[in-house]
């Protein structure tokens, strides 16, 4: 049986027409008379809202055209429930975490910062003095190559303009 004819006898057994039925489903008039010519399919939305305004009518009936129309009287029959025995999992002997491996004195040091030794007294300032010059003169060295590096001559290869209608132009070296 096409959803058409089941269409067809679900509106005669509301004993509405198919405007006051589009009424009260929510529906346009024109959706109801496509579906009933077989020019449209109903959209799961529009068997939804069959369902929701008459509950009496079987989901699998409406739909694929199997079992019984309407929804049987007779109590459902109470679901057997399978008890299914409790499975026991033995518990794997716990990792350490990430952060449990962790020396909580040396979290966050970097190498920089341990190849630097902090002055422990008044006399080790000197040290430290030192230290520092040794850290600037690091600096000045990437300073200078930084600039050795700019004094590279460059030739500029291509340009390319963008304009806002989509067009563009190259101008080539």
């Amino acid at each position: 049986m096409e959803f058409t004819d089941r269409f067809t006898k679900v509106i005669e057994y509301s004993e509405l027409t198919p405007a006051e039925f589009a009424e009260e489903i929510g529906v346009q008039r024109s959706s109801i008379s496509h579906i009933i010519s077989g020019r449209n399919k109903p959209s799961l939305d529009f068997i939804t809202k069959i369902k929701t305004a008459f509950p009496k009518f079987e989901w699998d009936w409406l739909i694929t055209g199997e079992g019984e129309m309407l929804i049987s009287e007779k109590e459902p029959e109470e679901p057997v429930v399978e008890e299914k025995p409790e499975i026991v999992e033995k518990k794997k002997p716990s990792l350490p975490d990430l952060f449990s491996l962790i020396n909580d004195e040396n979290f966050g040091i970097t190498e920089s910062e341990d190849k630097v030794e902090k002055p422990k007294s008044r006399d080790s300032n000197i040290s430290a003095q030192v230290a520092e010059k040794n850290i600037l003169s690091d600096s000045q060295q990437l300073e200078n190559s930084i600039q050795k590096q700019d004094s590279k001559k460059k030739n500029v290869k291509r340009i390319v303009f963008f304009y806002e209608d989509g067009t563009f132009e190259t101008f080539e070296n």
